[in-house]
This record gives C-alpha cells, structure tokens and sequence, in this order.
C-alpha cells in the first residue's frame, strides 16, 4: 500500500484511528459494560416518578392540606413530569448510541441530586414533617447512586465511544421521542386493563374480601402497577423498535 508521500507501508491519514477519542488511548481498557448502569438507573426514575404521578391523584380537589405540604407535593408532581420528559429524550440517546449521551446524562443527574437535596432540606425544614432516619437513608442512597453514574459517564472513561456507532445513522431523537409517549400512552392503556382485570380475577380466585369495597381496592391496586410497568415497558419498546426498524447505513464521503 502506498501513501500520498510515495512512501511504500505507511497507511493515508484517513485510514488511521482516531487518536484524541476517549477509549482508544492504550490506557483506556475495553468497557466493561458498567457504562450502561445510567441506563437501567434512568429507567428505574422514571419508573418511579410515573408512579408517584399515578398514586398522586388524589391531591386534585384537596385543600384539607397545610399549605407547605401541600405545594411540596404539587412540586414533587411538576418535577415527575419533567424527569418523565427529560427522560424520554435521555432514552433517544441512548437507544441510539448517541456520543451526547454521556454528557446530557451528567447534567440531568446533577440537576436530579440537587433536587433531592432541595427537597430534603425542606423536609427537615418544615415543621409539617417529621424527621425520619428512612427517609433521610433513601435520598442518600438516590445522590450516592447518582454520583456513582455520573463517575461511570465521566469525560475520559470510554462511555462516548460505547454509545457512538458511527457506521450506522440513527433515527432523530424526535422520533425516538414521538414513539416513546406513543408507546408511553398503549403500555399505560394496556397495562391498566390488564392489571385491573388480572387483580379482580386474583380477588375472585383468592376470595378477597369485598367489605368496604376491599376486592374493589384490591383489583386498582393490581391496576396501577399494571399501569406503571405498561407505561416504562411501552416506552422502551416503542423506542427499541423504532431504532432495531429504522437504523440505516450512514453516509459515506468519496474516497479520496
């Protein structure tokens, strides 16, 4: 093989691997697949956030609250839809090997731990709650969790390149977001159904008791889980979809 200087054996310019991309430095070893521990994270918060938006039904209509509980949890509900929001896109990234993926996941994760620190130096702060040692361990456990995947996604640790796949263009992170609340909104509707159906047939079989509407009760609570797994399920499928159908071989310039 020759190069453009005529020298015999030395590979053109273009042939060569990119030297200043984090994962192909010597130092940098293989990935060892804890670059998609954000993901499964992710997808846990926001599973946990249509939950809290689904058991929260119950605010709308209610003014017997005190005050400052009561717009603590209508803020709790506002920043569910955001990360539920936010999430969606993170997910179009992800699902398609984005090399933004990292650096968008970071910021989200930061603005979500500065979140739970807000939210709980209001709970110490207000005198309407009560200090609990549960509570306190839980959004510890949240921040160290998400500063463990903001180390994962770090600048420099290879997460870039196990996301980019540059042989293949990826659909528009609008369209992984349109099918995603499409699937969101099917997965929600079937998963409902489906639980409700599935709670009222175990109520029956079981012989829940039905005083005080308790196999009523019963068969809802079997609902919104259904509901809640309906709705992450059909996100991720529908964006799964979307990119396993729709990716198709980038565009290559002329050789030169």
């Amino acid at each position: 093989m020759t190069s453009s200087s005529g020298i015999p054996g030395n590979a053109p310019d273009n042939d060569k691997a990119p030297s200043g991309r984090p994962g192909n430095s010597p130092h940098n070893g293989p990935d060892s697949g804890l670059s998609f521990v954000p993901v499964a994270w992710l997808i846990f918060v926001m599973a946990w956030s249509v939950y809290g938006l689904a058991s929260s039904w119950w605010l709308f209509g209610n003014s017997g609250l005190p005050d400052d509980i009561f717009y603590f949890l209508m803020g709790g509900l506002i920043v569910d839809i955001v990360t539920i929001l936010w999430g969606l896109y993170l997910l179009g990234l992800a699902f398609g090997r984005s090399a933004r993926f990292p650096r968008h996941f970071i910021i989200w994760q930061a603005v979500t731990v500065i979140w739970s620190l807000a939210r709980q130096a209001y709970v110490l702060a207000s005198p309407s709650f009560v200090f609990s040692a549960e509570n306190l361990a839980i959004t510890g456990a949240e921040i160290a969790i998400g500063l463990l995947c903001i180390y994962l996604l770090r600048r420099g640790s290879g997460a870039e390149t196990v996301f980019a796949k540059p042989e293949t263009e990826a659909p528009s992170v609008f369209v992984s977001i349109v099918a995603a609340v499409l699937g969101i909104i099917l997965g929600a509707v079937i998963g409902a159904l489906g639980g409700f159906f599935a709670g009222s047939v175990i109520a029956d079989v079981a012989e829940v008791s039905c005083f005080e509407g308790g196999c009523g009760y019963f068969a809802a609570f079997i609902g919104l889980a259904g509901l809640v797994v309906g709705t992450i399920a059909g996100g991720i499928l529908a964006v799964w979809l979307v990119h396993r159908r729709r990716r198709k071989p980038a565009v290559q310039g002329p050789a030169t």
